[in-house]
């Protein structure tokens, strides 16, 4: 008989290994490790503990787990990440399929040939790659091809059918662009001499290539056979040609990666710069999802792992942007796999620090480009509008959302803004302003009131759509106000909440107590994006306007300056300031300004000097 979720609980272990949750189809919905499986595991269910929205719709749908256990932490790891590349279950973070990106192959022959492909097939041949940029592969490619004289056919080649004579040379061998060993002209240990070259080539090691060449090239000489010592000399020379295109970035010979990761709601992009020999030898990108509400370094944590695990080579140095989590146990992982070390390393300044940086640049970049394609589709709905509706528990997503705000100084010059989004993104096309038209005492309920009445009154005399939500700046005296005006003009059922500043208590209708949004919610950071931008918007308006009346109201107050004379002087003197500091002769020099009044003006901002003739 079964055991039921409960019972399987109950009797967890306390060993390391993998845990999986599943749901009510028994599909893996979740995959994790633990250095102690029945506290990790459990912790899960504990309504004592404070999950984020994301763990609190994992534990909703788990109906079953499935633990698998392991003799160590470290074995753990290599396991989850096995595990999470293989099922990709919904609530991990996700690597997203590879599979359209080439690899460049070196086959497992007696004289192997390379090409691209797209397909992994394990009979001992190396793969190098995935290459994201198709385009820098096939460069890559054409280089190896000019520099290193191996075969491009498809030819059995073996001992018996060399020694056979089944095969001609063809014209590659006549330009010098294969060795044909097809009818024996290289020996299979000197061609596989050429194939290590091309590899360390490919992993960067070309000054250590180079160095061989020039090697055989002399013992070459020494014998007296120029024809093949003059075949490695133009290899040396193709070599060194590649060299100094190549970006020099580190002063030393150290190999690197350098890792950086981008991300922006649910989506992230992880940048790789591999650098050998002190030169970008080339980058990478990876999109990962399933990032939202995951800590930054969770994120580069699970990028590392999923990489390394199907990467061929492991430089000495890591340079990433933030310490990880679990860096001993990747590290002896990593030692274990490639049977040699690496270090972390998180460079705080100098050169090291800005390659870093250039990194996480082209992150930012990618995932621009990412994002680009995903707003061109049209039923495209950024996450953190979808996470709002779900925060909200709206009937529809909120994709047109209008917030306002009320700015002013103990009461003078009030106004209010209202912003605009559409989709997550500020449309500021769409955006206005309002001049308080009450003349009472200010009463922030009553502006509130009558900013959202006039908006909305208007919308329906033109019989324009109302926003999916309205967001008012404020709490829930701010809430009641605008809502009292929405029924007044008979709009009972618009979609209103009210977000204060505080404490960032998200208030609606009907309901005295907040809101419960958990603070890593993008819903949430979507909301107080849009306060603040209303907030930027109506304090600016503000300013310009109290700017402005105090420019007026001084200058008015002296006799015999209206309007017309109000903006010569602030045309000609640029600002109140200058005019106040302006000299008699100076003001007098302004067209039509009189002396008289020029005496005026500056009698009324100079009362201390005045007067005195002497």
């Amino acid at each position: 008989m079964k055991l039921s979720l409960q019972e399987k609980l109950d009797n967890l272990t306390t060993q390391a290994g993998v845990y999986q949750f599943k749901d009510r189809e028994n599909k893996i919905i979740y995959i994790g490790k633990a250095k102690n499986l029945r506290n990790r595991v459990r912790s899960y269910f504990q309504e004592s503990r404070e999950h984020g929205a994301k763990v609190d719709r994992l534990v909703a749908q788990i109906h079953d787990v499935e633990i698998i256990v392991t003799d160590s932490e470290l074995e753990a790891l290599i396991l989850e990440a096995n595990l999470v590349k293989e099922y990709k279950p919904r609530y991990n973070v996700n690597l997203k399929d590879d599979k359209s990106f080439p690899f460049i192959r070196v086959t497992h022959e007696s004289f192997p040939r390379i090409f691209p492909t797209r397909k992994i097939v394990r009979d001992g041949s190396q793969y190098f790659g995935p290459y994201t940029d198709v385009r820098s592969m096939r460069d890559l490619l054409k280089t190896i091809k000019k520099i290193f004289p191996i075969r491009s056919c498809n030819l059995d080649l073996n001992s018996e059918t060399i020694a056979a004579k089944k095969f001609k040379v063809c014209l590659n061998y006549h330009i010098h662009r294969c060795l044909g060993p097809c009818e024996g002209h290289i020996s299979q240990e000197e061609y596989n001499r050429i194939i290590q070259d091309m590899i360390n080539f490919i992993n960067g090691r070309d000054k250590q290539v180079v160095a061989e060449l020039k090697n055989r090239m002399a013992e070459l000489a020494e014998k007296l056979e120029f024809e093949k010592a003059a075949l490695l000399r133009d290899q040396i020379n193709f070599i060194q040609e590649f060299q100094y295109k190549q970006k020099v970035v580190m002063p030393d010979t150290s190999d690197r990666d350098i890792i950086a990761i981008e991300t922006n709601e649910d989506d992230a992009c992880a940048a790789v710069f591999k650098v050998r020999q002190g030169k970008i030898l080339g980058k990478q990108h990876f999109y990962l999802n399933g990032v939202a509400e995951e800590k930054p370094e969770d994120i580069l944590t699970f990028f590392i792992k999923q990489y390394y695990l199907k990467s061929d080579f492991l430089p000495e140095e890591i340079y990433l942007p933030a310490k990880i989590e679990e860096e001993q146990n990747i590290l002896a992982w990593l030692q274990e796999k490639f049977q040699r070390s690496a270090k972390f390393i998180i460079p705080k300044i100098g050169e090291k620090a800005k390659i870093v940086a250039m990194c996480a640049q082209n992150a930012k970049l990618q995932l621009g480009e990412l994002l680009l394609q995903k707003q061109k589709a049209k039923d495209y709905l950024p996450h953190s509008v979808k996470a709002l509706q779900r925060d909200l528990r709206l009937e529809k997503p909120p994709r047109h959302i209008e917030a306002f705000d009320i700015s002013n100084i103990q009461g003078t010059d009030p106004v209010a803004s209202m912003v605009c989004f559409i989709d997550g993104q500020a449309a500021k096309q769409q955006y206005r302003h309002f001049k308080i038209r009450q003349k009472a005492t200010p009463d922030d309920f009553a502006m509130m009131a009558e900013v959202v009445k006039r908006r909305y009154s208007r919308l329906l005399k033109e019989q324009q759509p109302f926003p999916d939500l309205i967001l008012i700046d404020g709490g829930k005296g701010q809430l009641g106000a605008a809502l009292g005006s929405l029924q007044e003009i008979g709009m009972e059922n618009q979609p209103i909440i009210a977000l204060a500043k505080r404490l960032d208590e998200v208030f609606i209708p009907g309901v005295s107590e907040a809101q419960n949004i958990p603070r890593v919610s993008s819903g949430l950071r979507l909301l107080q994006r849009i306060r603040d931008e209303s907030h930027r918007f109506a304090i600016t308006f503000h300013r310009k306007l109290r700017k402005k009346r105090t420019i007026t109201s001084e200058l008015d107050d002296i006799p015999g300056i209206g309007e017309r004379r109000r903006k010569i002087l602030l045309t000609h003197f640029g600002s109140l300031k200058n005019i106040k500091s302006a000299s008699l002769e100076d003001l007098s020099k302004v067209s039509h300004i009189p002396s008289k009044l020029a005496q005026q003006i500056y009698d009324f901002f100079h009362p201390a000097t005045s007067g005195d003739t002497n």
